[in-house]
């Protein structure tokens, strides 16, 4: 008999990836198989193995990829066969997530099985619409109802047959009429019936509500009415699932509360053109401004073809009076080479590191534990060169570059013509187009969602251009385009692209910083 496997049902939480459990995540970076659904954020994903089985089971209304026996069946064929799954379900896996049938189905199976609570959405969603859902002023009751008008559109043969939660005439209006606050889940296409059975019941038609759809994402949309008003106003917002509607008098207080939706850069799709190994930090600014971000890279960073100049560059790198970095990316692949070669910052000597940029600067101190003895004010090239030159720093000196394969030439022109003796330029790694863009980034470009593209580099831009096709211009027409530099900025001009924003200081901070500066009225 095969290795029972163990299932844990993780809650997911309502969309924002950063309410993700401690738990959850730890079982998610080690799981065989993850089932996923269709609210959990398909970006906790990315925390997966590159080896992890994962299998999509969403269902949405009454289109279902697979049922929930199907989907119970799954997850003990996977337990008995020795795996660590995750059923990743989106908010919590006991509110109204089904979990339950699931345990069940294990249990009878013999499958051993770990529930990690979530982040329920009637919770985070009111949160991040500036709603507490209880607050001693107001309310000392929270109520969770599942408002799907007709239960039985979304049961299974085997639930119907069991008579399961009939309906939703266990629903008791007179009583809900009653309570000082409720949250109904799924309840856009039954918002019309809730509110007038309410209303019928007794409650107050001018009794404040909300409906909130895709809580704690990027996407976020909140409609604020009455019992009396909200269906009508939501039909005019063209409001659509997934959504939660609270209704209390704790949702007047969103007018002081409200936090997330305005924060600088909410509601805006950007596109990160950086390698996926840099987007990290650009992708988790954004986000912290309420931007949604998709992470389209445009290069890929790969080792030099041979390594046979760089090793004899890193060994005899302390035989030179300065050792130049001219990006992040150097420092990293310098000290992932010396680790391999058994080496460490003992080769550097007594030569002096200068670099371009704070962030190289930070990475060198970080990596390489190396004091960084120049960093211009200005993060281009030419600064670099100027600065050692004024210091009397280039006539007679020898010079180590560690960069890219294919970098900007002025650097080790201006050495040589100020009289160094020697300029050795060596490839610590190479640069690799990407082969095709996005299909996320695509659809939010053809419908015209897309706000902004981010350029770090001339050569995200080239790419870029290139990827989009012959047309790029036409296709970037209502695109506000951000860029690191002036040195990107000339070649983004070159493509017939007119940066919206540059960034005074030439960094990812300062990049974020125009972008938050223009805001979403630049057109």
């Amino acid at each position: 008999m095969a290795k029972s496997g163990k299932v844990h049902l993780v809650g997911a939480g309502p969309g924002d990836p950063g309410l993700l459990t401690v738990r959850g995540a730890e079982l998610l970076d080690v799981a065989d198989v993850v089932v996923y659904d269709y609210l959990a954020n398909p970006e906790l994903l990315d925390r997966c193995r590159p080896d992890a089985e994962i299998i999509y089971v969403g269902k949405k209304a009454a289109a279902h990829t697979f049922t929930q026996d199907q989907i119970n069946a799954l997850l003990v064929e996977k337990g008995l066969s020795g795996k660590s799954v995750v059923r990743l379900k989106g908010g919590d896996p006991f509110v109204f997530g089904r979990g339950g049938e699931e345990c069940e189905a294990l249990r009878e199976a013999g499958v051993d099985f770990e529930v990690v609570p979530g982040i329920t959405a009637a919770i985070a969603a009111p949160a991040y619409a500036g709603i507490p859902v209880t607050h001693r002023d107001l309310n000392s009751s929270f109520t969770l109802i599942t408002g799907h008008e007709k239960e039985e559109d979304y049961k299974d043969e085997q639930a119907r047959a069991r008579g399961a939660a009939s309906g939703s005439s266990d629903v008791d209006w007179s009583v809900l009429a009653k309570l000082p606050c409720v949250a109904f889940y799924m309840g856009v296409k039954a918002l019309p019936r809730i509110c007038s059975s309410l209303i019928d019941h007794g409650a107050d038609p001018a009794m404040p509500a909300a409906t909130i759809r895709w809580g704690t994402r990027p996407e976020q949309r909140t409609v604020v009415g009455t019992l009396a008003d909200l269906p009508r106003k939501v039909i005019e917002a063209k409001l659509a699932a997934p959504a939660i509607t609270i209704v209390g008098r704790v949702v007047e207080l969103r007018q002081t509360m409200n936090w997330f939706e305005t924060r600088p850069l909410f509601g805006q799709t950007i596109a990160v053109t950086r390698t996926r190994q840099q987007a990290s930090d650009l992708s988790k600014e954004l986000r912290q401004l309420g931007a949604r971000v998709i992470e389209a890279p445009t290069i890929e960073l790969a080792p030099p073809t041979d390594w046979t100049d760089a090793d004899d560059a890193l060994r005899r790198a302390g035989e030179y009076d300065w050792v130049l970095f001219t990006s992040v990316n150097g420092v990293s692949f310098a000290r992932r080479r010396l680790r391999e070669l058994n080496l460490d910052a003992r080769v550097f000597g007594k030569a002096g590191i200068a670099v371009i940029g704070s962030a190289t600067r930070e990475a060198v101190e970080r990596e390489l534990a190396l004091r960084v003895d120049l960093c211009p004010p200005a993060f281009v090239a030419e600064a670099l060169a100027e600065a050692l030159i004024d210091l009397g720093q280039a006539s007679g000196r020898k010079f180590l570059l560690l960069r890219a394969e294919i970098a900007r030439p002025i650097l080790c022109e201006k050495l040589r013509d100020s009289g160094a003796v020697e300029v050795r330029d060596v490839a610590m790694y190479q640069t690799v187009s990407a082969k095709q863009l996005p299909a996320a980034l695509l659809a939010t470009l053809e419908s015209g969602e897309l706000d902004w593209v981010t350029f770090t580099s001339s050569s995200t831009a080239k790419n870029f251009a290139q990827l989009l096709g012959d047309d790029y211009r036409r296709r970037l027409m209502n695109v506000k385009l951000a860029s690191i530099g002036p040195v990107t900025t000339a070649t983004l001009k070159e493509l017939g692209l007119d940066p919206t924003v540059q960034a005074e200081t030439f960094n990812i901070p300062g990049l974020v910083q125009a972008m938050r500066d223009t805001g979403p009225s630049c057109s």
